[in-house]
């Protein structure tokens, strides 16, 4: 059955986009795209760009280069529509590395029936594969888009490098574009679990040095043993941080109670529920000392804690300096922090992402954290309302990597329907 492209003020209709939208064809963008060799490193990207940059100009998309160095450039795209709104659309093109001898499949893309292999088939260029098909889709319709469309398609998520997003935003491009929301195409379902990722955790990275007396390790009543003091510190600083309840803002108490029951199963219920209401430390690296026969002078330590989006960062490192203040030969020789960001449940940009997709695979779509952070938190920081959604596999970055037709398929469908899913909520919040 073939509907009438548009409803009776021109704009796209949503059904029509699906009549547009084929299995085949997303397959067969997201085993071009994975084709593409994009070990990130090294990084060299500029072939997918190139190819990217023009499907979308051949689509009627008005592009741009938005470029730090000049092997990982990133290609901005834009197609107006009837309102005065914006949905950004986001992937990445760069993969982790891989050995290709530890695969049984062809890393550079190789189907066995629904499922399709090659390093970044979940993450992210079958997601990405599938908003090159809802963008081929929509323009096929030939009526006007419900809101603007636009793209960024960034070369450097993997190793968190600046020539990516952080370019784009530094750059001034996100403020021209002025999205009124973003969706970036990460895979945030796993286990049979389906999910839009809202939020995500606030973070403090420690390097802790402690200062001790060297003496032979026959006599170690004649130093001060550095490891033994930073061990000491340590362990009393991980004890007091997990054991502190965080003081949660009522706004980020849903996407908690979610974010709990989309983990338990992996995680356990109790495991699930500290992750999110109590700072989590991991102690990922200690140094010291230089022969088993000496008392070391000195040590030192790395720790990575987590918290909750909306936990004061200050605070948390208020903590972490009145804890230390016990242990005068501990310092702090280092430290660096980022600010956990959310969107909240109720906003037009996650109630239609949520909807579109539960409406798209007919099951629940839990609206959670991430118990990490990336682009998503650069583009909140910057202003815009930002989720990642994507369906795909628990394979991401591993040996024999894939995705299936159904996680493409129904990635293409939410990608399509969601200008008109935004538009709807758009204009009823206005």
């Amino acid at each position: 059955m073939t509907h009438d492209t548009t409803d009776s003020t021109g704009v796209v209709d949503s059904a029509a986009v699906d009549d547009r939208l084929s299995a085949d064809r997303v397959v067969e963008l997201a085993e071009r795209l994975i084709g593409f060799d994009t070990r990130n490193p090294p990084g060299d990207v500029r072939e997918i760009i190139d190819y990217v940059e023009a499907f979308l100009a051949d689509l009627g998309f008005e592009t741009e280069r938005v470029v730090t160095d000049p092997a990982k450039p990133n290609v901005l795209a834009t197609l107006p529509g009837a309102a005065d709104r914006t949905v950004l659309y986001n992937g990445h093109v760069d993969t982790v590395p891989f050995d290709a001898d530890a695969w049984s499949r062809d890393p550079l893309g190789e189907r066995d029936g629904d499922r399709l292999y090659g390093r970044g088939a979940t993450d992210m260029k079958g997601p990405l594969a599938g908003m090159l098909a809802a963008a081929e889709a929509l323009v096929a319709t030939d009526g006007a888009l419900p809101v603007s469309v636009a793209f960024a398609v960034v070369s450097d998520e993997e190793t968190g490098g600046d020539a990516g997003v952080d370019t784009v935003v530094e750059s001034g491009a996100i403020d021209r574009l002025a999205p009124d929301a973003c969706v970036i195409g990460e895979t945030t379902c796993s286990r049979g679990r389906h999910s839009v990722t809202v939020a995500d955790r606030g973070s403090i990275w420690l390097t802790l040095r402690a200062e001790g007396r060297a003496a032979h390790g026959s006599r170690p009543s004649l130093g001060d043993n550095a490891i033994d003091r930073l061990w000491e510190a340590v362990s009393l600083l991980r004890s007091r941080l997990t054991a502190r309840d965080l003081d949660l803002d009522g706004s980020i108490l849903p996407i908690v109670e979610e974010s709990i029951e989309y983990y338990e199963p992996t995680l356990g219920a109790d495991a699930a529920r500290d992750l999110f209401e109590r700072p989590t430390v991991n102690l990922g690296t200690i140094e010291g000392g230089e022969a088993i026969n000496t008392v070391p002078d000195a040590a030192t330590a790395r720790l990575d804690a987590r918290f909750t989006a909306g936990v004061e960062t200050a605070d948390v490192l208020a903590d972490i300096r009145d804890c230390l203040a016990d242990f005068p030969a501990v310092s702090v020789a280092d430290v660096s922090w980022s600010i956990g960001s959310h969107e909240p449940v109720d906003s037009p940009l996650v109630e239609a992402v949520a909807a579109t997709a539960a409406d798209v695979s007919g099951e629940r779509i839990y609206r959670r954290s991430a118990t990490g952070g990336g682009d998503a938190k650069t583009f909140r920081h910057a202003g815009v309302p930002t989720v990642e959604f994507g369906f795909g596999t628990d394979t991401v970055h591993a040996v024999d990597e894939y995705t299936t037709t159904a996680a493409l398929t129904r990635n293409a469908a939410v990608y399509a329907r969601l200008p008109s899913a935004l538009a709807e909520r758009f204009s009823s919040s206005s």
